[in-house]
């Protein structure tokens, strides 16, 4: 239980928040950029669609990472502390992510382009990997038992954040300049404004404590001694069902923030900045229900909340592709496809999900616990979704509905996943 002051609180809510907008600013600008960019510069190839499938097969390397990462920095976290952890992770992930624009393309340097692309992308994966949980549980920690949901849904919203600054930076850039200058140097703008925004992060990460609960922890001399293990030996039908649980997100988020930028301009012919400014529009509206969702799991249920916002944000890919497709040639019908099920059912999954998962596990294991749970699951769920949606949009001669079929498939995982997690794990946590 918390009893930190209000502005103690709000501080780490900051900190957490700005954190993590940088952090997946970082990681999604690559991934806008993918399907753009990096497929024609970095991965030549006859076949435009060969292109496209390598340089996502590169942004499914760094959710490969991850895991990894949050291994690593799940067991400094654990045995050290969250604070430490979460400004070395911010560090790794801006200086990967400021190197990236700096890499020639595969016409200068030849396979050494792609090469280095692919080791900033692994340095990404390793910081995301360790950022993600140590932001939302800092807030989780601090927060009052009864506004947990809403408290770690706070700095969720630093992905809509940062996808809206990603999505928003490369729209300007395509806006304001030649399609030319664009695909030469333009892009490369947006890695680098990710170095000012480290030292902002770095300077409000630096003026905070540490968490309550783990304070006490570690004054009591009772961190686990090797925190991955204690986790798999004490809570592995925990990590299967939060990993199941954590299926649409990855799939939604991927669809609808990557591959449909790709879909949008690639197979429909809609100019890029307007699907960028559609992505980008989602992701403010976002901001505003995420932290809806996560105080409603407060009232409600955490596991009522994410069971219905599994099933209808699954299913909602059915009417927005239709739109997408019959409409393609009216933009603002085209961004509300997007806007809806984006903007507003998506934060009813990804709203509440940080406290879910922080409940599944206790303080001496938890950012292990958490970290791994959403970054191996992010493997199958996330990094491979660009991927698996170009193949089947392949196989149907365009036609998007074997992906709307897949969608809808991970929601209904996703909803069976959080039945069980209702029906098996005590809402009480356990005393570390």
């Amino acid at each position: 239980m918390s009893n930190a002051p209000l502005s103690a609180i709000r501080k780490v809510v900051a900190s957490s928040l700005i954190g993590a907008t940088i952090e997946w600013y970082d990681f999604f600008l690559y991934g806008v950029v993918a399907g753009l960019i990096f497929n024609k510069q970095y991965f030549p190839s006859h076949d435009p669609l060969v292109g496209t499938m390598l340089a996502y097969a590169t942004f499914a390397v760094g959710f490969l990472a991850r895991p990894f990462g949050g291994i690593i920095f799940g067991h400094f976290g654990d045995r050290i502390g969250r604070k430490s952890m979460l400004v070395f992770t911010l560090i790794l992930m801006g200086v990967s992510t400021f190197l990236i624009a700096l890499i020639p393309n595969y016409e200068s340097i030849g396979i050494w382009a792609p090469i280095l692309l692919l080791v900033c992308r692994v340095l990404q994966g390793l910081g995301l990997g360790g950022e993600w949980g140590g932001a939302v549980l800092m807030t989780f920690e601090y927060a009052p038992p009864r506004k947990r949901g809403l408290y770690a849904s706070l700095p969720q919203i630093g992905l809509s954040v940062g996808l809206c600054l990603a999505a928003g930076v490369v729209a300007l850039l395509s806006a304001t300049l030649s399609d030319e200058a664009f695909s030469d140097w333009g892009w490369r703008v947006g890695f680098v404004l990710s170095a000012g925004l480290v030292f902002v992060g770095l300077y409000i990460r630096l003026t905070i404590r540490e968490t309550p609960e783990f304070t006490r922890v570690k004054q009591a001399n009772e961190e686990s001694r090797i925190p991955f293990v204690d986790m798999m030996k004490r809570y592995p039908g925990n990590i299967i069902k939060g990993m199941g649980a954590r299926y649409i997100d990855g799939v939604f988020f991927n669809i609808f923030a990557v591959f449909s930028i790709s879909y949008l301009t690639n197979t429909l012919n809609l100019h890029r900045t307007d699907a960028l400014t559609g992505v980008m529009v989602a992701a403010v509206v976002m901001c505003v229900f995420i932290p809806i969702f996560g105080a409603l799991s407060d009232r409600i249920g955490r596991t009522r909340t994410y069971f219905w916002g599994s099933l209808v944000t699954g299913i909602s890919a059915l009417p927005a592709f239709w739109l997408m497709t019959q409409y393609s040639d009216h933009v603002l019908v085209v961004w509300l496809s997007i806007i809806i099920p984006f903007g507003i059912f998506y934060a009813s999954v990804y709203g509440p999900e940080a406290a879910l998962f922080c409940e599944l596990f206790d303080t001496r294991v938890r950012y292990t616990g958490i970290s791994f749970v959403y970054q191996f699951s992010g493997i199958f769920a996330s990094g491979i979704t660009p991927m698996i949606a170009t193949a089947l949009l392949g196989l149907n001669d365009g036609q998007p509905w074997l992906i709307v079929a897949y969608t809808i498939f991970a929601g209904v995982v996703s909803a069976f996943s959080a039945w069980l997690i209702g029906r098996s794990v005590s809402r009480q946590l356990q005393p570390a």
